[in-house]
Parts: C-alpha cells; structure tokens; sequence
C-alpha cells in the first residue's frame, strides 16, 4: 500500500495535502511533515497544504492559500481525519484522485486510495513509516514535525497503542538530527495565563457517582478567559485525568455561535461510541464531537455515565 500511495505521488505534479480541523499536533505534523518530503523528494513539484490554523501550533508552519483551479489536477492526500465531515476545507472532494492516511476508527468511508491503521499511535507515525519504506526522502525538515505528531498523539509515549514500532520510528526520525528539547520546550512550555486558567477550571468539574468528570465552559466564559477556544477546551481536558475513581473525563465548550465542542477522554472505557453516536469520532479513550448546545450536555453525561457502569461492571478496575 505504502508504493501505491508513492506511486501517486510521484504520477502528480500537483499534490495539495488535508486535515481535520482545529488541528492537533499530529494532525499538523502529518500533513507539514509529508509535504516537506514530497518537496525533498521531489523539488518541481507543487505541494500545498491547506485548513484552519490555531496559535499554538503556529511554530510548525504556515498553511497555503489555493485557488480552487488548482484542484482541477490535482491529487488530494487527507491525513489524520476519521470523518469526511470533519475534513478541513472541503475543497478536498475536488481534486482529481483521493488519498486518506489516518489512524482513527472509521466514521464512514472516503477515498480513491485508503491506508488506515487503528492500531497506530498516530497518523505521523503512518506517514514516517510510509517515507521510511519507499523512496520518499526523509530530512530534518520534515522529520522534525512528524516527530512532534507522535509525541502529542502518544502522549509523550505514555498511552497504550504506543509500542516498539512507535520507538523505532521514532528514533529513525531522532537520527535525521531534529531538536528534541525545542520540540518538547513548544509544546509544552505554557502561558501563564493558561495556568491560572487550569487552577481555576480545577475548582469548577462536576463528578457523578459512576466515576465521570466533566467540565462546562459558556460562551460568556470563554470570552472572559481571553483565550484561543483550542486552549480551554482540549487544552484543559486533562486537568480531570488521573483521579482516583475517575474513569471518564469531558470537558465541553461552547463557541461563539453556539456549538458546544466535546473533548472525551479515558483510562479504559470506549468513550469512542458516546462521541459517534453523537456526530463525532474519533479513539478507543480519546475522541470528540460537537453538538448543539449546552442543552444536550445532560444527554452525553448520561451516555458517558452507562459507558463508565458498564466498565466498571466487567471488573475493568
């Protein structure tokens, strides 16, 4: 699969490259990381990689403007993306041959031509296997992002789907001689008022007695929190994890016009049904979705709540 996906690569001379949308670092580093070995492996060619961009990940790169002519020849390579409908920019469906890289549980099908691992840790793990494999040149340009992209999908190879493949990779990428400690110093040097934000969301979580955190963020208090909308709310899911008798944690934010974006998160339930049954998608212990307003939330605490019986139940803890 890995020499087909090349194959179209190299058959193109116009490769514009997707994601989903309010990108994570594995989402940015796929996408970043795979254009810079394209263009390494292949300087005439044109390669453009598109979608919305958040501040936090600003460091990785800049995103391209496209007129919509380019598509019309153009091959379209999606990564890290489970759904069509959370593709950013859906331009994606104009080009001329599709290619979807991705690691999530399918929430539906999409593609000409589909590599899709749920094992995998990550979508950059994927794709530096897939540079590593064929002639696609691996440099520090792009081994350096898609470094990052295992990192913050593994949570710093601490989750379970993290294994030796994962390390071997990894330390394939290490030795093309990328800057581990401004990597790690980007991600994970924060804001001081992104922590004064965390001491006080730990004061405002609700807990229910099958073991689910959840925290809700009004419109009124993201803009009175005076932070991207990114920060507050996968920023902050995790200030639940960790707790004792906590197996399931969410943390829902309301947007300006409304949505209510839902981070769900666990140390061993399937919370990836609550967030499909709900429009989203996405792993095992971490996915998310949007609903419609902060009306619904009752609704998926109370699926959240059936999961974590359920786990508990099957001797799970």
């Amino acid at each position: 699969m890995f020499l087909e996906i090349y194959n179209k690569i190299k058959e193109y001379d116009t490769i514009i490259i997707h994601r989903h949308n309010r990108p994570d670092g594995d989402a940015l580093g796929s996408q970043i990381g795979l254009k810079n070995a394209i263009l390494a492996t292949f300087p005439t060619k044109c390669v453009k990689v598109v979608g919305d961009m958040i501040e936090r990940y600003s460091w990785m790169g800049e995103m391209d403007n496209v007129d919509d002519e380019l598509y019309e020849n153009a091959l379209v390579i999606v990564c890290d993306s489970g759904s069509e409908k959370l593709i950013s920019d859906e331009r994606y469906k104009n080009g001329k041959f599709l290619i979807k890289i991705d690691h999530h549980i399918p929430q539906g099908e999409y593609g000409d031509l589909a590599y899709v691992d749920t094992t995998r840790e990550s979508c950059a793990g994927i794709i530096a296997e897939m540079i590593i494999n064929t002639p696609l040149v691996l440099n520090k340009d792009s081994a350096w992002c898609l470094f990052t992209g295992i990192v913050t999908d593994s949570g710093r190879f601490r989750y379970s789907q993290t294994n030796g493949k994962t390390l071997e990779v990894a330390s394939k990428l290490i030795d093309c001689g990328i800057d581990t400690e401004y990597i790690y110093s980007n991600l994970y040097t924060e804001k001081l008022e992104n922590v004064k934000l965390r001491a006080k969301l730990i004061t405002k979580f609700k807990t229910t007695k099958e073991g689910v955190a959840y925290l809700v963020n009004t419109k009124n208090d993201v803009e009175n929190y005076k932070l991207p909308i990114f920060d507050i709310s996968r920023g902050m899911v995790n200030i639940m994890a960790g707790i004792e008798g906590i197996y399931i944690w969410a943390n829902f934010t309301e947007d300006t016009n409304g949505d209510v974006y839902v981070e769900l998160r666990s140390n061993g339930a399937n919370i990836n049904q609550v967030a499909t049954k709900f429009g989203g998608g996405g792993h095992l212990q971490a996915s998310g979705c949007t609903i419609n307003s902060l009306d619904d939330v009752k609704a998926v605490v109370k699926e959240l709540n059936k999961v974590a019986k359920e786990y508990i139940k099957n001797d799970r803890v």
